[in-house]
């Protein structure tokens, strides 16, 4: 990291102050509703371990080397040869046939003593799992609400803003004339004459009008409040009195006659309508303070505290318990990913430490320890032996199907071969890389076969699968000629393989 870090500074790669603090501002954990927070930051930055100026100072460092492995990947190319020879290779289907051989784990006789034996030898595969019990407090920032209360002279500032940011409708109609030149200009101040000789704006925007958004509605816009139009319009139509037209104005969409149509006054809602409404602003904002404050209160007290009891008095908490689980997780709490990490780093296991604060949710946080640590214990044979047999019985029968398998590929690469098997056989034209129906393990043998150098002379292999049976694989026939290659097909693989390029370019200067 600090050797690319060094590279970065090299190449004279920069990240500023202000694109850090976007990236900030978007980043979609530190915000609530839609909006950045800075208590929901600097609670998750202080989960993470960061102070303000050090996560800055990571992220840029993520970003420089972000730009680094950019540089280095995106300059990556193929030439349109490479790409058309993988392409070919690519899109190449070959013939085959296929016997499956059948491991049959209900074949198997097992006795008592081939049990016993292999319980003997793997004894100690069979361990039960490690698990521990948590107990751990659990922090509700809905559990805040009930202690906040406000007043109605905490709320009368927040309503003077709510009213204040209303603002005066007004409907306006225009008259668009496209373009920015002399012509477009004159033909506006002909319709304006036009107005002022007293003819019917609406006709004349029906009629004239380039807006082909208003014109059949005679130039009507609407009702619409202040930040809507492009400035210049807006400044023209707040300094008409209702009824009257501008003089031309001109816009980054052409040249404009506007006419007010009306004025629609702002409806102030009382403060006993909005109350409630502000009183749950008001006190989202205190709570999330409040909650914040608590979170860093019961990370100092269970950092300083042997068990999560003096916690709990202190805060007013009930301690809980959950498990026992493994590591693979449980259910409720257990199913948190970075509850079961807590719940078995050395800090927890070993030194017997409370966690830090773990987010379950942006309102929740949970501080856990471990009550109880359950080592693995040797199992009985009684509890496996089931398991032992079932094992046995299917690595047995897997055995007896790869030797049968074995004995008849021997005999098909000398040419013999039985009508009962030639019946079995199962064929498959034209198969490609990605065939569906047929498993990858098949497949990626069918693809590694070499070319068949005749149809009288084909080529076999064996493969074994995942639940024990073997198939016999015959390659009839290899298929290169698969038309014409497309334009947009093939910048498509150069894109694909000089992305692939790059990743290795990349990894090759990082090493």
């Amino acid at each position: 990291r600090k050797l690319l870090l060094q590279a970065a500074g090299d190449a004279r790669f920069a990240f500023s102050q202000s694109s850090l603090d976007q990236v900030i501002l978007q980043t979609p954990e530190f915000q609530v509703d839609g909006r950045f927070d800075t208590a929901r930051f600097d609670q998750v930055i202080r989960q993470m371990g960061y102070t303000r100026l050090q996560f800055r100072q990571m992220l840029e460092e993520e970003m420089l080397i972000g730009q680094l492995r950019a540089g280095i990947g995106a300059s990556s190319f193929v030439t349109e040869q490479q790409a058309r020879a993988f392409a070919n290779l690519e899109r190449q289907t070959r013939d085959f046939a296929s016997l499956t051989i059948k491991a049959d784990p209900a074949a198997i006789e097992l006795s008592e003593a081939d049990v016993q034996a292999y319980y003997a030898e793997h004894a100690s595969e069979f361990m039960s799992p490690e698990q521990v019990v948590l107990e751990y407090v659990e922090l509700h920032k809905e559990s805040f609400f009930d202690q906040v209360e406000v007043s109605d002279e905490d709320l009368q500032p927040l309503y003077e803003s709510e009213i204040a940011n209303l603002a005066e409708q007004r409907q306006a109609a225009h008259i668009l004339i496209e373009g920015d030149d002399q012509a477009a200009l004159t033909k506006i101040e002909e319709i304006k004459a036009r107005v002022d000789a007293g003819e019917d704006f609406a006709a004349l925007a029906k009629e004239f009008s380039q807006d082909p958004g208003s014109a059949a509605d005679g130039g009507d816009l609407g009702y619409a409040g202040p930040g809507v139009y492009d400035p210049a319009f807006e400044e023209a139509l707040y300094a008409l009195q209702q009824g009257e037209v501008s003089e031309p104005v001109q816009s980054e969409f052409g040249w404009h006659l506007i006419k007010l149509l009306g004025v629609q006054a702002p409806e102030v809602p009382a403060f006993a309508e909005l109350r409630e409404k502000l009183e749950r602003e008001l006190k989202t904002q205190q709570v999330e303070q409040r909650f914040v404050e608590a979170v860093k209160q019961l990370e100092d007290s269970a950092f300083e505290a042997s068990d999560l009891h003096q916690p709990a008095q202190e805060m007013d908490l009930a301690v809980l318990s959950v498990g026992p689980f493994g590591r693979e997780g449980g259910e409720g709490l257990a199913a948190n990913r970075q509850v079961v990490q807590a719940a078995f780093s050395a800090e927890l296991l070993e030194d017997g430490a409370n966690s830090s604060a773990i987010e379950l949710d942006p309102s929740t946080v949970v501080v856990v320890r471990v009550k109880q640590h359950l080592k693995p214990q040797p199992q009985a044979l009684a509890d496996v032996q089931a398991e032992i047999r079932q094992q046995l019985e299917a690595e047995q029968a897997a055995k007896q199907a790869e030797e049968l398998a074995g004995q008849q590929l021997e005999a098909l690469r000398k040419g013999s071969t039985s009508q009962d098997q030639a019946q079995a056989w199962t064929l498959l034209e034209a198969a490609g890389r990605a065939q569906e129906g047929v498993a990858p393990a098949i497949l990626q043998a069918v693809f590694r076969m070499q070319r068949p150098q005749s149809p009288e002379q084909p080529v076999f292999t064996q493969v074994a699968l995942s639940n024990g049976d073997q198939v016999l694989v015959r390659l009839n026939g290899v298929n290169d000629d698969q038309g014409e290659l497309r334009p947009q097909e093939l910048a498509m693989y150069r894109q694909f393989l000089a992305s692939r390029v790059g990743q290795e370019d990349f990894a090759a200067y990082r090493r």
